[in-house]
């Protein structure tokens, strides 16, 4: 695994944004694996700017989310085909019919799941898949749980992700309490996964993530057997992890 460990988000941003262009430039129809939440957000400001600059040509990638919640249509603007477009898509050339995000609306819970297998299959798989992690050291909406999930799955999400997300809605209530995710097993089929954190709040789950045994109760830390890991974090979520190496 490689770690890159920057001084702030601003440069951990820059150095993840860099990983992604190198991808693009080296292969022009690759297939990214595009991550949701605040943690990508100055990543995908960077990817902008370099291509209004004319440095970067997204007109031949193709984009496969690693979930959605289920409920939401896209139009809504806590979905995360919403989220993508506004902090990405809507700002680059790429064709958005290039671009996947599981269908939140579909109400047959197994047809969706099987339908973004297919999806994740026909494109050849994933060249570079990007990943935040979550304190409970979920990755997509894999949480903690007694197996690793191999393919797409509908999920219950735990209290403390629910919880999580309800600064984005105007009450409770209105969080949806589940979600389609892209499974353990097809994130690990990536060719390169990329994970960034930020923030003092990510430096003891980036410890037990990286450093502590493989357990399905920490979902991220199956990434341990990936034979080609990224790390990239800002000095307060790497602070532990350094630590200990």
């Amino acid at each position: 695994m490689r770690v890159y460990c920057a001084k702030d988000y601003y440069h951990a941003s820059r150095t993840a944004a860099n990983i992604i262009s190198a991808q693009v430039i080296m292969k022009q129809d690759c297939v990214l694996g595009l991550a949701t939440g605040s943690t990508p957000i100055g990543t995908y400001e960077q990817l902008i700017k370099w291509y209004e600059k004319g440095d970067l040509d997204f007109s031949k990638v193709r984009s496969i989310n690693l979930d959605e919640y289920r409920g939401l249509p896209a139009d809504n603007d806590q979905s995360y085909r919403y989220f993508m477009n506004t902090h990405l898509f809507d700002s680059i050339n790429i064709d958005k019919k290039n671009t996947f995000v599981p269908d939140g609306m579909e109400p047959d819970a197994e047809k969706a799941c099987r339908d973004y297998d297919e999806i994740i299959r026909s494109h050849g798989g994933i060249d570079l898949q990007i990943l935040g992690l979550g304190h409970n050291g979920h990755i997509g909406f894999n949480e903690p749980a007694s197996a690793f999930a191999k393919g797409t799955q509908c999920v219950k999400l735990t209290e403390s992700t629910i919880s999580a997300n309800a600064r984005f809605f105007e009450s409770m209530d209105d969080v949806p309490k589940e979600a389609y995710t892209m499974g353990i097993g097809s994130i690990m089929q990536a060719k390169k996964i990329m994970v960034i954190v930020s923030g003092e709040g990510k430096a003891e789950i980036v410890r037990r993530a990286f450093l502590g045994p493989i357990t399905p109760e920490v979902p991220a830390s199956v990434l341990q057997l990936h034979s080609d890991v990224i790390l990239v974090g800002d000095e307060a979520a790497l602070a532990e992890y350094n630590k200990d190496v």
